[in-house]
């Protein structure tokens, strides 16, 4: 009977290790798979071109105390509710609207519209051209008040993204140059960037044309419910920063200009806005 009970636990001990064996490849095999997986990020479902996202109505802080004398002062203002495009208007969309028949190709045009520029932002179209395109859409373009609300959202922040400093993620920004196509970005391409409302490129890329009239001063008297500028003026406004502009313009509050007919000074874009 001694003699029985060593040979099973004999045999029992040889087979042990192969025993052993399989489920530590198994679990090996499991945590790779699971690292790999948890390294793998899902694909981004952007918007399509086109989208416009609902902005709703409410109070947000416009300006900065800390900003260029034109930014300031900081103020509560009320925005009604409105819809504005996620991307910049596109070449292929400009293209579109110039096969109807009702504007005028931008300066460049014939360098701009070719395939691989298709889904980056038209640029140099002055302000009555961004202004006629939103109303070919059925849209308009958006106040300077509704464009800041849409790229800062109502915590304050100084960026679309939050108030980190800018980085090659968020935004298009800083490159040498002047007329140089290859060096804006497709619409859409910084997903870190994004405004609270998940509104893409509302810094850099493009400089952005609004509805308003400039004034240097016309924070300090601007009405605290839906401001749209003064009913006349030299300057539009243009907001947003550009791709080699540096990252101060970048901040959502900053503030630029333009003659209203100038086509080439600073590469202005836009994108439209909408009445719910």
């Amino acid at each position: 009977m001694m003699r029985m009970l060593v040979l099973v636990a004999l045999i029992v001990f040889a087979a042990y290790p192969a025993m052993a064996a399989a489920p530590e490849g198994k679990g090996t095999k499991e945590v790779v798979t699971a690292q790999k997986q948890s390294q793998e990020k899902p694909a981004s479902s952007r918007p399509p071109e086109g989208s416009m996202v609902s902005i709703p109505a409410g109070e947000f802080t416009m300006g900065s105390q800390d900003g260029d004398v034109d930014e300031r002062p900081a103020h509560k203002v009320q925005v009604k509710a409105f819809s504005m495009d996620v991307y910049e208007v596109t070449v292929g969309q400009y293209a579109e609207f110039l096969r109807s028949g009702e504007a005028r190709a931008p300066l460049d045009w014939n360098t701009m519209n070719q395939s691989a520029y298709q889904k980056r932002p038209v640029s140099n179209v002055d302000w009555a051209d961004a202004a006629a395109y939103c109303k070919w859409a059925g849209k308009r373009l958006p106040t300077e008040a509704e464009w800041e609300k849409a790229a800062r959202g109502t915590d304050g922040r100084l960026y679309p993204w939050g108030n980190d400093p800018p980085t090659p993620l968020h935004a298009n920004y800083g490159k040498t140059g002047s007329h140089n196509y290859e060096a804006l970005a497709p619409v859409g391409s910084f997903e870190a960037g994004k405004s609270p409302y998940g509104i893409y490129d509302m810094a850099g890329n493009a400089w952005e044309w609004v509805s308003d009239w400039y004034d240097s001063g016309y924070y300090k008297n601007s009405p605290p419910q839906n401001p749209e500028g003064l009913p006349t003026g030299g300057f539009k406004v243009i907001r947003g920063g550009a791709w080699n502009t540096s990252v101060r313009t970048l901040r959502s509050a900053d503030r630029f200009w333009d003659p209203p007919s100038f086509r080439s000074l600073y590469f202005p874009g836009f994108r439209c806005a909408k009445n719910p």
